[in-house]
């Protein structure tokens, strides 16, 4: 095959992983929430189980007028959005989905490439809290960037466990390193990944940045039709790639029976599983307030990752 149309056949598979997998998460999420909180009206649009809901909300948003403030630094204010989207495209090329070079970009330091470009996502939130001109968006946006800023040190202190681990900082590297019994020894490392993973993504419990009853939306308060979309579908995406690192890191990837040729299926099933997790919290547990974020941080996620960066070097010295 040549290399042109090799490239072109990993780039449009991302691309369309990327437009379909968050869709399908966000279906899920409207039917998972809906048995789980009694709620019905998910369940009309369409004629069975409300299959057409996302279709009639993407139908909903593109009808709604596209605003921008008349004080907002205009540039800064649209382009915000896509900022929030194009990171999670650019770590996709780089996440495996199965043996055998199954992935759209193979770098021998991918897990470091992936930590560095997900830190981007700070951007988007602080773009579009100062260019809306909006008391309420930059307050979201301050606590956004804390918020941020932290989980970033147990995000990547944890994700180092697991590196040193495998000896490697390549994706690829790190699955076929795996052992089923990192589940027991790398626990905790993935619980800290895990739980500052839904930090960075600001999905309940830690959307202090939206926090709708305190801050009418935080920094997403001024968007309105598709940009308020892509803000939605930024949301999603995130789930899917904090899913998918927490798979390929903690879980094996695409280990599991007949991996060589199903292994691409285990990492679909293990990402929507993950997934499903990510909403069940939604559902489960109440806001957290500024200070129990910045404490659950500080003092209890850094110092366990600390602990676990130890006990992998010295689990590593001693075999």
């Amino acid at each position: 095959m040549p290399v042109w149309l090799d490239l072109v056949i990993r780039v449009v598979a991302v691309v369309v992983a990327f437009l379909v997998l968050p869709l399908v998460v966000g279906q899920a999420e409207h039917k998972v929430m809906a048995h789980m909180q009694g709620r019905l009206g998910p369940m009309y649009a369409g004629a069975f189980h409300g299959w057409a809901q996302l279709v009639a909300d993407g139908v909903k948003f593109v009808q709604k007028e596209d605003v921008t403030p008349g004080a907002a630094d205009r540039g800064v204010f649209r382009l915000a959005p896509i900022v929030a989207l194009f990171p999670y495209l650019l770590i996709l090329l780089v996440i495996p989905l199965g043996p055998n070079g199954l992935v759209a970009q193979a770098l021998d330091v991918g897990l470091f490439f992936v930590l560095a470009v997900l830190g981007i996502g700070v951007l988007a939130v602080l773009m579009s809290a100062w260019a809306s001109a909006n008391k309420y968006s930059l307050l979201g946006g301050l606590r956004g960037a804390a918020q941020l800023l932290g989980y970033e040190l147990p995000l990547v202190l944890s994700a180092a466990s697991v590196a040193m681990a495998a000896g490697t900082l390549s994706l690829p590297g790190i699955v076929e390193a795996w052992n089923p019994w990192w589940l027991l020894w790398q626990a905790p490392a993935a619980i800290v990944f895990f739980v500052a993973g839904l930090a960075e993504i600001r999905r309940p419990p830690f959307d202090m940045p939206i926090a709708d009853s305190e801050l009418v939306f935080g920094y997403m308060t001024e968007y309105t039709g598709l940009r308020f979309a892509f803000f939605l579908l930024a949301e999603y995406v995130g789930i899917v790639v904090i899913a998918a690192l927490t798979t390929v890191l903690f879980l094996g990837g695409w280990h599991g029976p007949f991996a060589d040729q199903l292994g691409w299926l285990w990492t679909l099933v293990k990402i929507f599983a993950v997934s499903f997790v990510i909403i069940w919290f939604r559902v489960t547990y109440p806001r957290l307030r500024e200070d129990q974020l910045q404490r659950l941080c500080w003092l209890i996620l850094v110092p366990l990752a600390l602990g676990q960066l130890v006990l992998t070097a010295v689990v590593k010295l001693l075999i």
